[in-house]
């Protein structure tokens, strides 16, 4: 019999091609006074925007550029003053600064008394304002997760701000939003994605719910990643969107491992496209991982069967090089394309080691292991 667990999800989820506009009406119904981020192109939004209008809100369009800053987010939250509701609309980063303001609006003080790591870490005195999440990306599955990663400059290092009262009230995955996303971010997305079900697969806290979600998405991914890689097809989208859908609910039930720790740092420290360096981690993690674990376990069957998957999809007698070689070969850069100096891995590993997704890793790795993940993926 498995321990105790609990399943935090959003209130509802809406999923499938078209979902998009038939939500209209039930977001409408959340609030008076829309705050809607939107990514870098506000014309993308549009539709948006002027179907949320005509359903009777007034709306307050923001743009997201990049991934969030607290600069960033502080800003959002003035422009948000009278909202009663928040609609994100694109990919994670935009997901993120959304579910921050939601959260911070209606409590007094600051963010900085809610980030961890760098902040107080304290919990939110207040509960959020209705949030609503509609990805336009295959990745972060931020959409269903209980935290927000907000970039924090002057500490070189991306934290969380975090609470169970964060989780969306309605996620929207509509596949269509992801049609004919740019070759590179279908790419780092998705290894993203596939990560985020690898990681809650593998990692101490798995559940029956994570191993239900994860056993069908990991060869899943996989699967359809190198499809898309290939060309362009409505049920290889379908399915990325599934899978991010499901990576989210795992991490948020489960937890994350090594790649996930080096990936919040390098971020923090390089401004690098977290999917990516997710990606470029994610072979040489597991290649450590597995020789951490030893043999015997109930880790060392999962490794197995993740590396069956693997080779299954990309082949080779070695399933994680003919992974490392598919996805470079399809364009993803390596570490030290990314901005990661080889002077700069002892830092990023000892601040990894600290983070809040290494506490889930399936081995116990020290400084050493993390440096050697670092230059096999440099």
């Amino acid at each position: 019999m498995s321990p105790p667990f609990t399943i935090l999800q959003p209130k509802r989820i809406r999923f499938g091609r078209g979902e998009a506009g038939a939500a209209l009406t039930e977001i409408a119904a959340l609030g008076t006074h829309a705050f809607l981020v939107h990514g870098r192109d506000g014309a993308r939004a549009e539709w948006l925007v002027s179907g949320l209008r005509e359903a009777g809100l007034t709306v307050t369009p923001h743009p997201c550029p990049g991934e969030p800053t607290l600069a960033m987010l502080n800003t959002a939250l003035s422009a948000a003053t009278g909202a009663d509701l928040v609609v994100a609309l694109g990919g994670g980063a935009t997901i993120d600064l959304g579910k921050a303001v939601a959260a911070l609006v209606p409590a007094p003080g600051g963010a900085m008394d809610h980030l961890e790591v760098v902040g107080r870490g304290q919990p939110l005195s207040a509960p959020p304002l209705p949030f609503v999440a509609i990805p336009t990306t295959a990745g972060t599955g931020a959409e269903v997760t209980k935290n927000a990663v907000i970039g924090v400059p002057e500490h070189r290092r991306k934290v969380s701000l975090r609470d169970d009262r964060m989780i969306a009230d309605l996620a929207v995955v509509d596949p269509s939003l992801t049609d004919h996303c740019p070759r590179g971010v279908t790419l780092a997305s998705g290894l993203d994605a596939v990560t985020q079900v690898i990681e809650p697969y593998l990692c101490t806290r798995a559940t029956p719910y994570t191993d239900g979600l994860c056993r069908t998405a990991i060869p899943k991914g996989l699967s359809a990643l190198r499809r898309l890689m290939d060309g362009e097809g409505p049920a290889a989208r379908d399915d990325m969107a599934w899978v991010s859908l499901s990576g989210g609910l795992a991490l948020a039930n489960a937890g994350l491992g090594a790649a996930h720790g080096l990936a919040g740092v390098i971020g923090g420290t390089t401004g690098a496209a977290h999917g990516a360096v997710c990606g470029a981690l994610l072979p040489h993690v597991l290649n450590v991982n597995r020789r951490a674990i030893g043999a015997g376990s109930l880790a060392t069957q999962r490794f197995a069967e993740v590396t069956d998957w693997i080779g299954a999809v990309f082949g080779g007698a070695d399933p994680l090089a003919a992974l490392t070689g598919w996805m470079h070969q399809a364009g993803l850069p390596r570490l030290s394309a990314l901005g990661v100096r080889p002077e700069d891995h002892e830092g990023i590993a000892e601040a990894a080691l600290v983070s809040s997704s290494m506490k889930a890793n399936p081995a116990p790795l020290r400084t050493g292991d993390l440096i050697a993940i670092l230059a096999a993926a440099g």
